[in-house]
């Protein structure tokens, strides 16, 4: 009886660990107010009730993370997916945007000696990396206003939006920048000028996305989908009402912000209008217009959207949330 009863015991103990081994994830993102699902997440348990183990690394700049991804340094990247298009297209890498999840929650901001955009005419345009996503969007912007790269300005790289605000803060030089959250409440205390959202001025945009290398997401589909059900889950987490207090604390203790820029930074992100898209739902128009202004702007046709987006790992993933 003893040695059945061992036996027993050591089965169990093995079906428990087999039960309680999660499933790695390596993603990479930035640390903006747009990682407030992975924060919640990761310590609310909403990943690894999923059996998802997701280690998070953050990166710098966009062509960092464009690298990394290419050379297998992590599983999934989470940004604005116009880096997915420049891996398709400038680097020959075969890479499937997932998800959607914002339009970028941007504002252009400049030095307050700037009344007019014109008067960037000689000034420093400073991005994340230049030929890409919110620079881009910059560049369209200030085309718009007759004022071309190299002729009338110049373009500076530092990277991330927390990089990009700090060179404003440096220096008056560095005249402009598109900021997002929380950068552009930080931009305006500060007293820097607000041209607006990039959406408003030039219309619908697909921004911040997920999206890896397609032999990746062939291989993993089944994982794929239970980590973007999770996703979703945290970010419904995040936003929902009942949690505003966890929330906020989860922004001041990761981004070491006051608690009024916090609340503030919170409720621009419940703004389906600025902030989160419901349920990391992908803007079919905003890729489209994603498209042509990176055609407009970096030159070439832009292909059709089906040849960078999958989104039958998303709708399965929702089937699951429903079950």
């Amino acid at each position: 009886m003893r040695i059945t009863y061992v036996v027993r015991i050591s089965v169990l103990l093995l079906l428990a660990g087999r039960v309680m081994a999660a499933d790695v994830v390596r993603v990479n993102t930035f640390p903006n107010a747009k990682a407030l699902p992975f924060y919640a997440g990761v310590q609310k348990g909403i990943f690894a009730r999923h059996g998802l183990d997701v280690r998070m690394a953050f990166t710098e700049n966009s062509e960092t993370q464009r690298a990394g991804l290419a050379a297998g340094a992590f599983d999934i990247a989470h940004s604005a997916v116009d880096n997915a298009v420049a891996l398709v297209e400038d680097a020959r890498q075969d890479v499937v945007i997932v998800t959607g999840g914002d339009n970028g929650m941007n504002e252009f901001y400049t030095q307050p000696h700037i009344r007019k955009l014109t008067d960037l005419r000689g000034e420093t345009l400073v991005v994340d990396a230049p030929n890409t996503a919110y620079a881009l969007l910059a560049k369209k912007i200030l085309l718009k206003e007759g004022l071309h790269e190299g002729r009338d300005y110049r373009v500076k790289p530092v990277g991330r939006g927390e990089l990009r605000l700090k060179a404003m803060i440096d220096s008056r030089e560095n005249s402009a920048a598109i900021l997002n959250l929380p950068f552009t409440i930080q931009a305006e205390q500060i007293g820097f000028r607000s041209f607006g959202n990039p959406v408003k001025i030039l219309g619908p945009y697909q921004a911040g996305g997920a999206f890896m290398m397609r032999s990746w997401a062939k291989a993993n589909g089944a994982l794929l989908e239970r980590y973007i059900a999770a996703f979703v889950e945290s970010l419904r987490w995040s936003l929902a009402p009942a949690n505003r207090e966890e929330s906020v604390a989860l922004l001041m203790d990761r981004l070491k912000l006051s608690n009024d820029i916090a609340e503030r930074t919170l409720r621009a992100l419940a703004d389906p209008a600025r902030g989160f898209t419901p349920d990391a739902a992908f803007d079919r128009q905003g890729f489209r217009n994603l498209l042509a202004l990176r055609a407009e702007i970096e030159g070439g046709q832009p292909g059709a959207p089906e040849k960078y987006v999958d989104l039958s790992y998303y709708e399965r993933a929702m089937k699951r949330l429903t079950k």
